[in-house]
């Protein structure tokens, strides 16, 4: 099976700024140089160590991430939503483009089960003579980070992570008016494309220049009151000699979803079962050829 396809994105990469936090003003930016840096190392760091047990609870949550992304002219725009009900949950998430309604798949991965279908929108209706397909669930007892409706999510704080290292990028940390905190980090696009938090083909990266890799975005992290994770906003316009990069992510985490938000596991004879490997990387093989081309 294709690793790239099924990659596990780990979480646990360490923050080296430890603890030792100031604290500011409502409003007023906690003090520059080696005490922002301890303040801000220290909020990522204890956030990457509880978000995968907060996201991994099983209280009904919903987020939604719109994803944009543009490579001179050409442009990846989507949103993923993300819901979760039940104990033990029933996950579901939605990829969806912004540009073309026909362009969606649906993730469904029930309560307990070892199944998780797909729903396939018009322009993947080539890929199975049925609206879903269905295939083993590969990520039972792995991090909830495999699942691909968080797998975003933590590919962006294992990006941040890894920009936290360095001494040359800004890191800033303030306190907002209603108690959250909001930390922010220039992410260089060269960590943003090795953790592919945008999966781009190659023939596309290959036409981005290594003027513009270590060329930062503002990635901006809010957390509530009591430490949770609200919202993650990156935004950049990278130029060089008239080459174009523009980055618009964000992430919010919404009111919690009731059940009715998840459709019902489908009938046995809407459903094509993928069973075996080799079914499986066929499926992707012909969904990447869909999702890389160039128009």
């Amino acid at each position: 099976m294709r690793q790239g396809l099924r990659r596990v994105i780990a979480l646990g990469a360490v923050v080296l700024l430890a603890a030792g936090c100031a604290t500011g003003r409502v409003g007023e930016p906690i003090p520059d140089g080696d005490d922002v840096a301890k303040y801000v190392g220290a909020k990522f760091s204890s956030t990457l160590e509880r978000l995968t047990d907060d996201l991994g609870e099983n209280e009904p949550r919903k987020s939604r991430l719109h994803s944009f992304m543009r490579v001179g002219e050409l442009k990846s725009d989507n949103t993923v939503t993300a819901i979760q009900v039940g104990s033990p949950p029933t996950r579901f998430y939605k990829n969806h483009s912004n540009r073309n309604s026909a362009d969606y798949r649906d993730f469904l991965l029930p309560a307990g089960s070892d199944v998780e279908y797909t729903l396939l929108g018009p322009d993947y209706e080539s890929l199975a003579p049925t609206p879903w397909v269905s295939m083993p669930y590969r990520g039972k007892g792995l991090d909830i980070c495999f699942w691909g409706g968080y797998l975003t999510v933590c590919k962006i704080f294992h990006a941040v992570n890894r920009s936290m290292e360095s001494n040359e990028v800004d890191k800033t940390a303030k306190s907002l008016a209603d108690g959250s905190t909001e930390l922010t980090i220039g992410m260089p696009l060269r960590i943003f494309l090795e953790e592919r938090i945008v999966v781009l083909p190659d023939w596309l990266l290959e036409e981005i220049p290594d003027t513009l890799l270590d060329k930062t975005i503002e990635t901006r992290i809010v957390l509530s009151p009591e430490g949770d994770l609200k919202e993650i906003e990156m935004k950049g316009l990278l130029s060089d000699n008239g080459n174009e990069v523009e980055i618009k992510q964000h992430y919010e985490v919404l009111e919690p979803p009731t059940e009715h938000e998840v459709p019902d596991v489908p009938p046995s004879d809407k459903v094509t079962e993928l069973t075996t490997d080799k079914e499986i990387d066929e499926f992707y093989d012909a969904m990447a050829e869909i999702t890389s081309s160039r128009e």
